[in-house]
């Protein structure tokens, strides 16, 4: 077989790390960014919701026009497992077909050039991966599956339940990392403060704080998408104790109303909701992440506004919203009352500019501070400007901050960290000094 390789990972985080476990069993593969001289061509695909889905089904037909006689597409992931049948029977474009469960045999698939899906959903043991877009932090996936019943969400459908990783299995991953100069990392999972529930643990993520904070050589981490009624005041604390993890608190509510809280079958209240993210809020060096959707069965103006007033007056630092996707085998698209698009629509506007205006008083409120920062790579600004983010935020989605290198006179270095201070901002983008390179 011939060995040129291009690989599209669409979606979350998670997709990504299955991604790069894929390209770990492909290594013998060179890697292309021209589709049309690849050999192979491998999409891993998000099947969250209708605008995901649509970017797959497009990528994928994109990449196939393109794609050169005799080359190999696959289809992996989310969207492949969740509609094997029909994508099979629709999409004669692709080759082979491959769900979540198989990620890690990616290389025998292509010998056999057979579509296979596995009974279980993959969980990574051992598996090596080729950690793509930085050299020193990588995303570490806790587990696959959920045990929450969220009206509008069919993850569960084609994920299944909870399956947490070993602790042990976790701990050799970041140690094997460690030993590539890998120092920052991110914590994912579907619901990650249900971490080892599944194995009758109560606290995983604060046993999972314990063991990272043995790793000789982890200098920062952060975890990703706690889950309200799952999360305790135990767990918060002990984050905020470790000299390792960063208070970083990346919390979906998703409303904020009581009743369409229960509609959504969160399984927490306002009142308990209130308390965690004020718990949060009033932790030294604490940055609070949300989101939102916008036009759930159901939701009414008043509740509409009431989350509004809330997003706009409490405090988070950033916000995502989404507008309300209708997925078959969720509970929510049985429901009566549903919100016409074009409302929809408006409503998502409408936070999404209260979203823009939250992020840039958070923003406004680091002018003057020393913190530390990343140097990530040259801006794309000018070549004289260093593209870094603070260490505290997560990768890719929290922001930018331009460093201008030539006010130091040591040479500022990428994937190092530095002490510097927030100088002022371009548009949504920090600007900083470096004091001592």
């Amino acid at each position: 077989m011939s060995n040129k390789l291009h690989i599209v990972s669409l979606g979350c985080t998670k997709n990504l790390v299955d991604t790069e476990v894929m390209m770990g069993r492909l290594q013998n593969f060179e890697l292309t960014d021209n589709q049309e001289e690849a050999d192979v061509i491998i999409v891993n695909t998000c099947g969250f919701i209708d605008a995901a889905k649509q970017e797959s089904i497009n990528t994928v037909l994109n990449l196939h026009e393109a794609r050169k006689e005799d080359s190999v597409l696959v289809m992996a992931g989310c969207l492949s497992e969740r509609y094997k049948e029909e994508l099979r029977q629709d999409m004669p474009e692709v080759d082979i077909f491959t769900g979540v469960g198989d990620y890690d045999k990616i290389d025998e698939l292509l010998v056999e050039k057979k579509s296979r899906f596995s009974e279980e959903v993959y969980l990574i043991d051992g598996a090596q991966r080729v950690v793509t877009g930085s050299t020193y932090h990588a995303y570490i996936k806790l587990s696959e599956g959920c045990n929450q019943a969220c009206s509008f969400c069919a993850i569960p459908s084609f994920k299944g339940k909870l399956k947490s990783r070993t602790l042990e299995s976790i701990a050799k991953e970041v140690e094997g990392l460690v030993a590539k100069g890998y120092w920052d990392f991110s914590f994912v999972s579907q619901d990650s403060s249900s971490f080892l529930r599944d194995q009758n643990v109560k606290d995983g993520l604060s046993l999972l704080i314990q063991r990272i904070e043995l790793i000789d050589g982890v200098k920062s981490a952060r975890i990703l998408y706690l889950y309200p009624s799952t999360t305790t005041l135990t767990l918060l604390k002990n984050i905020a104790k470790s000299e390792i993890f960063h208070n970083y608190f990346d919390m979906p509510i998703q409303h904020i109303n009581n009743d369409m809280l229960r509609i959504m079958k969160r399984g927490f209240g306002t009142k308990e909701t209130l308390e965690l993210l004020e718990f949060m809020r009033g932790l030294p060096n604490s940055f609070v992440r949300t989101s939102f959707i916008v036009g759930h069965p159901q939701e009414s103006e008043e509740m509409f506004k009431q989350m509004c007033e809330f997003a706009a007056n409490f405090g988070f630092d950033r916000i995502n919203v989404f507008a309300y996707s209708d997925e078959e085998t969720t509970t929510a698209h049985e429901m009566k009352d549903k919100i016409p698009a074009k409302v929809i629509n408006k409503r998502a506007a409408i936070l999404g500019k209260i979203a823009s205006e939250v992020m840039e008083k958070s923003l406004q409120g680091e002018i003057g501070k020393e913190v530390q920062i990343v140097i990530d790579a040259q801006s794309d600004e000018h070549e004289y400007l260093l593209s870094a983010r603070e260490l505290l935020w997560a990768p890719e989605i929290d922001g930018e901050i331009y460093v201008n290198d030539q006010t130091n006179e040591a040479q500022l270095e990428f994937g190092k960290a530095y002490r510097a201070k927030i100088t002022g901002s371009v548009g949504s983008i920090l600007t900083a000094t470096v004091e001592n390179g």
